[in-house]
This record gives C-alpha cells, structure tokens and sequence, in this order.
C-alpha cells in the first residue's frame, strides 16, 4: 500500500465530510509516519513499511473489539468501523494452506528436522507481513508432529 493512496483517500473523505472514515485513515497515516521516522526513511515511505504497520494497527483494532464490552455496544461499533476500513488497505495474507505450499517448496529440508524454533525462526523472516503468525505456527505445529 503507498501512503500517498491513504493521504488521497483522506482527502477525499474530508471533501464528502465523512468524519469517522477521515480519522481512520488519518490514525493510520499518522502511524505510518512515526514507524518510518523510527527506521530512518523519513521522507521515502517504503510499502512493505506501510503493509506491516496497517497489519500491526489492523491487530490492535481486532483486540480493541475483542476486549469491549459487551455493555458498550456504541464503543464496539466504532471500533469495528475502524477495523472494516483498515481491512481496506491491508495487503492480502496467505491462507494456511498456501503457507504449507510455501513451506513445502523452500524449505523441504528444514522440515525434515522437525526442529520447530529453527523453522519458525528462519520462516518468519521469510513471510512477515506475508501471512499471520498464528497461521504459520500452526502449518508448521503440524508438519513437526
């Protein structure tokens, strides 16, 4: 995802005054700059950078929602909407049995050890921001059973 497409999109929700969709993606733009000012890219925003930190905000969104409660439904709603226009821009994760495809392939003798931390390990440099953890914890539970 390019920061410029998120700044666009801003625009455009402030033009239809559109408050709730603006400070959405205003969050988000803002937590795309500090993250790019922590690594030192300042003024060239990379979009694996972008990527990983809509997936990061997405994650913080869902466990808002998760641990709201049930008392505060107008809390819950706000809190979804956030979510429903975070997904908008979050890049496409692999599925778990794209991963076990993935795994297969590159890294057949890796597997075969059945040594779980080295995989993980040496996967998730591989597939960050590519799929979710849970997933590849899981794929690779399985193949070291």
């Amino acid at each position: 995802m390019d920061i410029e497409l998120l700044r666009k999109d801003m625009v455009a929700a402030m033009k239809a005054k559109d408050k709730p969709r603006k400070e959405a993606i205003s969050s988000l733009i803002s937590a795309v700059k500090k993250a790019a000012i922590d690594e030192g890219c300042r003024d060239d925003i990379p979009t694996e950078l972008t990527d990983r930190v809509i997936l990061k905000e997405m994650k913080t969104v869902k466990e808002q929602i998760d641990t709201c409660p049930e008392s505060r439904q107008d809390l819950r709603d706000e809190y979804q909407f956030r979510y429903d226009v975070i997904s908008e821009y979050a890049p496409k994760l692999m599925s778990a049995d794209e991963v076990k495809a993935y795994l297969q392939e590159k890294f057949a003798e890796l597997l075969a050890t059945k040594n779980k931390g080295q995989i993980m390990k040496t996967v998730m440099g591989e597939l960050k921001g590519k799929a979710d953890g849970k997933v590849i914890n899981q794929v690779v539970a399985e193949f070291c059973k």
